[in-house]
């Protein structure tokens, strides 16, 4: 007997006219499997995990409670009923999982969004949304994705990633963590900048760790993934799209307006991707030096120039002024990226200096050399390459 008779045999036997306890569920499970057994020879372990896919389907997330629980998995990719993929030490691969049917499919997908007050239907086939773990889940539906519902997951670490182990992965060297320390330390603003999967709310999330935990923290997130711990005084913020009618939007830009009001220490930004750019360069140059956030882009120079189209989206303010505003905010850009052996590295920290003949110029202070590969790894090492040259903010704090 297929998982899937079995499943449907579950429903018939049950009564769903009433709130069903998840002990007398089991007991309609074991017997179900006990009679497909009978009419079919099933092995112990083949049972066990029969039981397990029956009660997920029917009490959590279906199959993709199993790959959520697998710490191996690092993304989960799921193109409609049938095709699911799954990333393991940065391979990407095909599961033997799917969904029974698009309607299950759809049932999970609305039992995700529903959890953190978000919606998806047709008319708004569009949502990101998180896990209760912080995973990060982007939905997509008909009539927009063509061959069925389209989820995909960001799965994050259970175990919290500190700078430490960021040490152990090599993904940083020792000096430029001790660098960075006291850059977090003395309230420098810093910016992360990266591609896709480069690891960014992970280096943001170890970075702000350093923070002085006396300090009045407020997080601004689409959706909140960051864990600070230890911080008495933190207000997390959390974006809100707006209602069935349209109605009832909160922006990252109106966070951050709001945010300055709460007499902050410092403003931490998950990622900025629109307008809400020219408030978080306001927001560090009025006195809330210490900022952090990050932002898609494959250096630190397309970093800025992204930034200047953020600004320019949400106000008409010349060229000029805005890199005169960027150079002054932002006192250092941390640029992470996934090398070809599919690790996650910080490749550049790089000082922002000022603007000279319309250019904003910057100073090179860590570079990642490569030195060859050993065993399928990159060999290599961020070299220090200039001093800082703005000094006054680790003067003023006693370094």
């Amino acid at each position: 007997m297929k998982i899937e008779e079995m499943h449907r045999r579950i429903l018939t036997e049950m009564d769903l006219s009433r709130e069903i306890e998840d002990e007398e569920l089991m007991e309609v499970i074991h017997r179900v499997i006990e009679e497909a057994s009978e009419e079919q020879y099933l092995p112990l372990q083949e049972r066990i995990s029969c039981g397990k896919e029956l009660f997920n389907a029917l009490r959590k997330l279906d199959i993709l409670q199993e790959l959520l629980e697998d710490e191996e998995i690092t993304e989960i990719m799921i193109n409609g009923t049938r095709n699911i993929f799954l990333e393991k030490d940065g391979q990407i691969q095909e599961s033997d999982k799917h969904f029974v049917s698009e309607a299950k499919l759809e049932d999970v997908i609305q039992q995700i969004v529903s959890d953190c007050n978000r919606f998806v239907n047709e008319s708004s086939p569009i949502v990101d949304a998180r896990l209760p773990d912080g995973s990060r889940v982007n939905v997509v539906l008909k009539p927009v994705a063509l061959n069925g519902p389209i989820v995909t997951i960001r799965k994050f670490p259970k175990e919290f990633i500190t700078m430490d182990k960021l040490l152990e992965w090599h993904s940083i060297s020792g000096e430029a963590a001790h660098f960075l320390e006291m850059l977090v330390c003395t309230k420098y603003n810093i910016f992360i900048s990266g591609g896709t999967g480069s690891g960014k709310t992970t280096f943001l999330n170890a970075l702000s760790h350093y923070i002085p935990k006396t300090e009045r923290i407020i997080t601004i997130e689409d959706n909140a993934e960051l864990q600070l711990t230890g911080v008495a005084n933190l207000v997390r913020l959390e974006a809100k799209n707006a209602n069935v009618e349209g109605e009832g939007a909160v922006s990252i830009q109106q966070l951050i307006k709001s945010a300055l009001r709460m007499r902050p220490d410092r403003i931490i930004v998950g990622e900025v991707r629109s307008e809400e750019a020219i408030d978080m360069l306001q927001a560090m140059n009025t006195g809330h030096d210490g900022s952090l956030s990050t932002g898609h882009a494959n250096s630190p120079k397309d970093m800025l120039a992204r930034l200047e189209t953020m600004v320019l989206m949400g106000a008409a303010i010349p060229l000029p002024a805005i890199d005169r505003q960027i150079a002054s905010a932002i006192d250092v850009i941390v640029h992470l990226g996934r090398l070809r052996d599919r690790s996650r590295r910080v490749l550049q920290i790089t000082e922002v200096l000022d603007v000279v003949n319309g250019e904003i110029r910057l100073q090179p202070l860590y570079e990642f050399e490569e030195k060859g590969m050993k065993n399928g790894k990159i060999l290599g090492e961020l070299v220090k390459k200039n001093e800082l040259s703005s000094e006054a903010k680790r003067l003023a704090a006693g370094y």
